[in-house]
């Protein structure tokens, strides 16, 4: 299935029109109703319980990558990260996790 641009354009602009009606319903109906207030926090209440463990495990996974983070923030803040170039271990650990710096 092939649109041209001005199909592409059209879906477009009714998808942020859609979004910007739901914003709206959100903000003036939901938010305030009780009703949905409760179904809510029960929802995230067992999505909470639910993945404990998975966010545990993520944690635990990415420590070492969240130190060097840190370590190199503190570095940062110091103007002193010439002196955090110089581990090189630290610094495989961001490039391999993806950090830029």
């Amino acid at each position: 299935m092939t649109f041209n641009e001005d199909q592409i354009q059209k879906i477009v602009n009714q998808y942020k029109k859609q979004r910007e009606r739901e914003k709206i319903y959100y903000q003036e109906k939901k938010k305030n109703d009780e009703e949905f207030i409760k179904k809510n926090r029960e929802r995230a209440k067992n999505h909470y319980e639910n993945n404990k463990d998975k966010k545990k495990e993520n944690y635990e996974a990415n420590k070492e990558f969240r130190r060097t983070k840190a370590l190199y923030y503190y570095y940062k803040k110091k103007d002193n990260l010439e002196k955090f170039r110089t581990m090189e271990d630290k610094v495989s650990i961001l490039t391999a996790g993806g950090f830029n710096f």
